[in-house]
């Protein structure tokens, strides 16, 4: 049997024509010409192909499927592969019986002549693993990272491909194998995917978010997000044009703390010039390393936080960053001159004035604040007790190396920091480890530090070891 691993991209097109009763279409925009030419070079593609088009220009591509304002985004793909794949359908109603259809679509922005964009596009695949059955979903958004325009279209030739094979030999149930055989002979270095979606009947047991996950966890991105209904987003197209106020954390679970925070933080964020709710994304964002215990991530601990972030509305960034200069970097190229603001408690901040915390780069902690605070980037700190004294320790108060003094001033001169003053103080002792083992151990009045519908959630789906009580009839 042939390890489907090693497959050449053209061993890959020549298998999916030779596999008589697959058949479909390639509609490719931009720069991604390549993919349908690869199964043409394979050989046996008129048994596979019914058509092959590019409606490269804008004009033509409004003609086919409708005037948009943007050319190279998810709703473009999406109109795509419904257009073709139901005027193929519908026109060919005598091979329902023994085809399993697909139409393959594809929108990309490739590097441009002078090399001052970022190559990146949406790729997807909609089709049926068995005839005469509703269709599937596979949509992801990809960076392109090669520096020569021919050299990217190369890397979408075999993707599509790979996409293609994958869809029809690997959706089986088997991730680890489907996202292997989809970045197969594609680096990170060469192709970033950074988002992944699937739907349809034949991926009802699949829960996108740990599609999401996995993304970021195998490195074949560094982040990426979901909303409160666990759909996947994809970061610059979910913030685009948008504010950003960001909160890290592990919120295993999240507490009635954590709401006051984004609470008290949001009140100051409002009043900062240029800033409107209505154009602000608030953003929960959890790193691998706090989904982490003994070296392995649990799946089912990462949902289980999900699903009380998505509880409470708010969006979930998933990120391989640790340090918060990092996140706050990649998000501030996505915010593009929009304001970001950032909520951290006060202990955070004795981290991020740590030079210790910056050994790995050359300028140390001051190149570390000019990549991740040099932005339109702003600081709230959060007050906590005093883990020696119990008193109220706040920003005013806080103790840093004295020969940082001056740069924290200058951030405070320069409003790139600020204490909440709004807060309740009667919240500040709760902690979330303290809120989970109360949980765990079965103990009550841990629902008080928590938001109502958070201790609901936990109840009722029985989260982070929480056991309903067994009611027993007796006669």
């Amino acid at each position: 049997m042939i390890d489907q691993r090693r497959l050449t991209t053209e061993e890959k097109a020549l298998q999916i024509n030779l596999t008589s009763d697959i058949y479909g279409s390639f509609a490719e925009i931009g720069a991604g010409q390549e993919v349908a030419a690869n199964f043409f070079k394979a050989g046996g593609s008129s048994g596979t192909i019914a058509f092959s088009h590019s409606a490269y220009d804008m004009k033509v591509s409004d003609s086919i499927y409708g005037k948009a304002s943007r050319y190279v985004c998810e709703e473009r793909l999406v109109t795509m592969l419904d257009t073709e794949y139901n005027s193929m359908y519908n026109n060919l109603e005598d091979r329902h019986e023994n085809t399993k259809f697909f139409a393959f679509c594809n929108t990309v922005e490739s590097l441009n002549y002078h090399k001052t964009n970022q190559g990146q596009g949406w790729v997807g695949i909609q089709f049926q693993l068995n005839p005469n059955t509703p269709p599937n979903k596979i949509v992801l958004h990809v960076k392109m990272h090669d520096q020569s325009n021919r050299a990217q279209q190369d890397a979408l030739g075999i993707l599509g491909v790979n996409l293609i094979h994958a869809a029809y030999f690997h959706t089986d149930g088997n991730l680890d194998y489907f996202l292997n055989s989809l970045v197969h002979r594609l680096p990170r270095d060469r192709m970033e995917i950074d988002m992944l979606r699937v739907d349809g009947p034949d991926f009802m047991h699949v829960d996108n978010r740990i599609l999401a996950l996995n993304l970021v966890k195998r490195g074949l991105t560094e982040a990426t997000m979901f909303d409160q209904d666990g759909n996947v987003l994809q970061p610059a197209t979910a913030l685009y044009k948008k504010n950003i106020l960001l909160m890290r954390g592990r919120f295993r679970p999240v507490t009635k703390v954590h709401i006051d925070m984004i609470t008290a933080a949001r009140n100051c964020y409002l009043a900062e010039e240029g800033v409107e709710k209505e154009n602000v994304s608030e953003i929960f964002e959890l790193t691998l390393k706090d989904l982490t215990a003994d070296g392995m991530i649990s799946d089912k601990d990462f949902i289980d936080r999900a699903e009380l972030l998505g509880s409470l509305g708010y969006t979930v960034m998933i990120s391989n960053y640790l340090k918060y200069y990092k996140v706050v970097q990649y998000l501030s190229e996505i915010a593009k001159g929009n304001k970001m603001g950032v909520i951290l408690g006060i202990y955070n901040l004795h981290t991020l004035f740590d030079e210790k915390y910056y050994t790995n780069l050359p300028g140390g902690l001051l190149e570390a604040f000019g990549k991740g605070f040099g932005h339109n980037v702003k600081l709230y700190v959060y007050p906590a007790r005093d883990v020696e004294t119990g008193d109220l320790y706040e920003f005013e108060n806080v103790r840093i190396p004295k020969h940082l003094n001056g740069l924290l001033q200058f951030m405070k001169d320069n409003n790139k920091i600020q204490g909440l003053k709004e807060f309740d103080p009667k919240l500040l002792h709760i902690l979330s480890d303290d809120v989970l083992s109360k949980i765990k151990a079965q103990a009550s009045m841990w629902e008080d530090d928590v938001p109502i519908q958070v201790a609901n959630s936990i109840k009722k789906l029985e989260l982070f070891g929480y056991e309903a009580e067994t009611v027993t009839n007796t006669k």
